[in-house]
């Protein structure tokens, strides 16, 4: 779904091999070893694609039940950890489609000048994580998509079902929300220091 780019296949270190093999075979303990190599990266991935760390938990399990029940297919086509990741977003999207029926957008402050979109700001990457995690729910796919997953607008309106227009308008909103919420922390720091 995500970046239907061609994947060369890889070579796997010795260790991660014999874990996959193990995990396709249903060993309790590759699929333990498995998950802690990779659910604290994945967990950062789940947070941005959700509101709030539950939701993210909720992601990060249904996303290792798939990993897990579809272990087999994985064919050394590509990064293990970019498959792993790929069905991460593809389960938070799952989710996002499945409850799109009841989003209601936020608007964008009317003091937000389309044109100057550049997000200028001093606070922390933890900071910035939590307001994207806040943005309307269809903004912060769309957000996502575009800056972490580097999808185009093309892409991005197949997989949410959207228009390109759609997809520019909603990040060009995503952006006008962030930089209007961190204008208002920076400021609100400023007045605390």
């Amino acid at each position: 779904m995500l970046n239907n780019r061609p994947l060369r296949t890889v070579k796997l270190t010795d260790e991660l091999d014999h874990i996959l093999q193990d995990c396709i075979k249903g060993k309790r303990t590759a699929q333990e070893h498995l998950y802690k190599m990779y659910s604290s990266k994945m967990f950062g991935v789940c947070l941005r694609y959700c509101r709030n760390y539950e939701e993210a938990k909720d992601i990060l399990q249904e996303g290792f039940i798939k990993i897990f029940e579809k272990i087999h297919q994985y064919g050394r086509r590509g990064y293990f950890e970019g498959w792993v990741r790929r069905i991460m977003i593809n389960t938070a999207l799952e989710k996002y489609r499945k409850n799109s029926q009841t989003i209601v957008l936020e608007q964008v402050p009317e003091n937000y000048e389309e044109e100057d979109n550049e997000i200028d700001f001093d606070i922390t990457l933890k900071e910035i994580l939590w307001l994207i995690q806040k943005l309307p729910e269809r903004y912060r796919m769309v957000f996502n998509l575009y800056v972490f997953e580097e999808m185009s607008h093309k892409e991005i309106a197949e997989t949410l079902g959207i228009t390109e227009g759609t997809s520019k308008s909603d990040l060009s909103r995503a952006r006008g929300i962030l930089q209007n919420k961190i204008n208002i922390r920076t400021k609100q720091s400023v007045k605390i220091g």
